[in-house]
């Protein structure tokens, strides 16, 4: 993988970046033994297995469902088929010819058609040719109009009445249809082979042919004369014909139609000169709109109109044009024409391919290798190989690559990202989007997703979560400003994953002991003593920054209820759901302790004490009050009447005076027992029921006291 434009659109060669002739096989024998001390080469990113052909590739396309890749090259003539999401060579295949140009018919690689060298059409299955053709003459490009399934073959040479063809060939009735005749300029007589079946050597042609697939279907085709002419296939007929716009007359210099492409809107489209000219035309105008040069003279060979599939509010992609020749892939924009990136491989390009909605870039060129180009600000890597976005920015990131391209910005990068997993985007329904736009980018098990899309995305998808997201900014106030009040318990410090906060603390302080102890044991107090008496910030995950939110945001709350989390601790048992304790607010804290009565009127208070009557004591109701159910053990208040004047008479007193007074207090007399020396004795003596039956009062009625017998009592036992 090397940068190879350093510019401010990077391109990336992921493979074909040492493409040159291929060596003898002595030299190539002989140079593999070197390659173990290349680290170039150890190093090497082989994207596609055998993504390469012996001398050289003609022709390359990409599936409609971007997973195949068919490409044709020589020596010998042969047909690629790659299975890219496997990046693997799927099958090889020799064909008779060279090829010029090839089509996929289907989705995928399982029908494709080739135009070949020697004047044949080729239909290829995935068991092999299904059926080959001959033309009347030679072909120089192919068009697949879907509506009517024909094959339209721009061909060499003129008829009997002097015009050019396109042949028909109608898939469905299996034969050759009436061709377009388009205007060529006639036979060249003067040349080699004037009047001939194939023409002179200077004989005009039709060149290339494009269609408008997804709009109005109008056919156009390229001649040697550089005109374009529009065919209507409904009406089978010329529609239109534009000149080149520095042709004012039919006798001016002249320069070929070399390629052809129309915008998806079917209003504008792009023509490629023999000279190396781009003009953009608007249907309804002859005059072009934009005029480009590639800078070599080369003839442009490929055109395309590099746009998203799908279009949203945060498409950051605007609509590009790509221009090839032989020499140089440019990309620019349409309504300016100021260059927007280059790529100038060190061989000749053949064929340009784009996978759709990504910046890949494929080729087919001269060379032993084929070329693939990675813009990323083109689009992001395909879902293929989606590897490769992680793969470029960490080229960028790093500081010391010289192939990065935006050291600057290192750390900076998923800013204004959001990281989604694929469960995750297929709630908010953007997995469609995977491969397709540079607003998902790969990383890890899911994708960063930009800011602003998640947010619009999430807003479609439940279209409440305002108010939700309101109501939930609502309540964190309300219980940061309770927070401020006085209550009778502390709060915890950690408002989610208590349990994990409370096993890491565990932890350090388990650490801290050991540290000591260790400490101690070396005898190291004097260091101890000589640091500053500074306050310790929490460490580990409770004191990072990195981590607080973990501790605060309900978003990374632990479910050990859920099914991973028990899979993963299957010791661990969740907490039951308990009810939360509330302490007192400072209000409720002032209604317990305010005082009923003031010294101000003790007397009143007194004398209406004594004039209230005594009330007996009311039984206890069963209800339970809610500001009083957890204080049922707390004494209730008490009023006590107290005097300033009143003297305290024993503390007045003398300590003379108050031991007169004091009684000598006596021990009871012990009851019982020997007192001093105590007798044992060892010999064996029967033990005296100390039980004795209570006597009977016939006055009694008590069940109880009656006398019961005893099942054990044996009257032979006691013999």
């Amino acid at each position: 993988m090397k940068l190879s434009n350093q510019s401010e659109v990077p391109v990336y060669t992921i493979s074909g970046s040492n493409t040159a002739r291929p060596l003898p096989e002595w030299l190539a024998r002989r140079r593999k033994r070197s390659l173990k001390n290349d680290p170039e080469y150890a190093n090497r990113i082989e994207l596609l297995q055998d993504f390469e052909f012996e001398e050289a590739s003609q022709c390359i396309r990409v599936s409609e469902d971007g997973e195949w890749v068919m490409s044709t090259g020589t020596y010998k003539p042969q047909i690629h088929t790659h299975y890219l999401p496997q990046l693997s060579l799927s099958w090889a295949r020799h064909t008779d010819a060279l090829n010029t140009t090839f089509l996929l018919l289907s989705s995928d690689y399982s029908k494709s058609i080739h135009l070949q060298s020697d004047r044949s059409l080729e239909f290829h299955t995935p068991s092999g040719c299904h059926y080959r053709t001959r033309l009347p003459r030679y072909g120089r490009d192919l068009v697949y109009d879907r509506q009517s399934t024909e094959v339209l073959v721009p061909a060499v040479g003129v008829n009997q009445d002097g015009m050019g063809e396109v042949f028909r060939l109608n898939l469905e009735m299996g034969r050759y249809m009436r061709s377009f005749e388009i205007d060529v300029g006639g036979d060249d007589f003067t040349s080699t082979g004037g009047g001939t079946l194939q023409g002179g050597i200077n004989t005009g042609t039709v060149n290339t042919g494009a269609i408008a697939e997804e709009s109005h279907n109008l056919l156009a085709f390229g001649t040697s004369m550089g005109t374009v002419e529009l065919w209507d296939p409904r009406a089978k007929g010329r529609a239109g014909v534009l000149l080149p716009p520095n042709q004012t007359g039919p006798d001016d210099a002249r320069s070929e139609i070399t390629a052809l492409e129309f915008h998806r809107s079917g209003l504008t489209f792009a023509t490629g000169s023999s000279n190396g000219l781009i003009h953009l035309y608007d249907l309804r105008s002859p005059v072009p709109l934009l005029k480009k040069d590639q800078g070599y003279g080369f003839p442009v060979h490929t055109l395309k109109f590099l746009q998203p599939s799908t279009f949203t509010r945060e498409q950051t992609m605007e609509p590009k044009i790509l221009s090839s020749d032989k020499k140089i892939i440019k990309i620019w924009d349409p309504r300016d024409g100021k260059p927007w990136t280059s790529v100038e491989p060190a061989v000749d390009i053949n064929s340009v391919a784009w996978c759709k909605d990504s910046g890949m870039l494929l080729t087919a060129n001269e060379g032993r290798q084929q070329h693939a180009f990675f813009i990323p600000q083109l689009g992001p890597a395909p879902r293929w190989c989606s590897f490769l976005d992680n793969l470029v920015e960490e080229m960028a990131e790093d500081p010391n690559d010289p192939n990065a391209f935006s050291t600057g910005q290192t750390g900076a990068i998923y800013d204004n990202y959001k990281f989604l997993t694929v469960p995750q985007l297929k709630t908010l329904n953007l997995d469609h989007l995977i491969g397709r736009t540079n607003l998902l980018r790969p990383y890890m098990h899911g994708y960063f997703v930009a800011q602003r899309l998640y947010e619009e995305a999430r807003l479609i998808t439940n279209p409440y979560i305002w108010e939700e997201e309101r109501a939930k900014r609502v309540k964190e106030k309300i219980d940061k400003e309770r927070e401020s009040r006085i209550r009778g318990k502390k709060k915890a410090a950690v408002k989610v994953n208590k349990r994990l906060a409370e096993k890491l603390m565990a932890v350090e302080e388990k650490n801290e002991r050991r540290q000591a102890k260790r400490v101690l044991q070396q005898g190291g107090d004097e260091d101890m003593a000589e640091a500053p008496a500074a306050e310790k910030p929490a460490g580990g995950l409770l004191g990072d920054s990195r981590f607080s939110k973990m501790f605060e945001d309900e978003e990374f709350a632990v479910d050990e209820t859920s099914r991973e989390f028990q899979l993963i601790n299957p010791s661990t048992a969740p907490e039951p759901a308990e009810r939360k304790e509330r302490g007192l607010t400072a209000v409720e804290q002032e209604e317990v302790d305010e005082v009923p009565g003031s010294s101000s009127d003790d007397d009143s208070a007194s004398e209406r004490e004594a004039e209230r009557p005594v009330r007996s004591r009311s039984p206890r109701s069963g209800k339970i009050s809610t500001a009083s159910y957890k204080r049922t053990n707390r004494p209730p208040a008490q009023m006590r009447v107290s005097s300033s004047i009143t003297s305290h008479s024993t503390r007045e007193r003398s300590f003379a005076s108050r031991a007169q007074n004091m009684r000598t207090k006596t021990k009871p007399a012990r009851r019982g027992g020997v007192v001093g020396e105590r007798e044992f004795t060892f010999t064996p003596q029967g033990k005296s029921k100390q039980n004795k039956a209570p006597a009977h009062t016939p006055a009694s009625s008590d069940y109880k006291s009656k006398e019961r017998r005893s099942a054990s009592g044996n009257t032979f036992r006691r013999m």
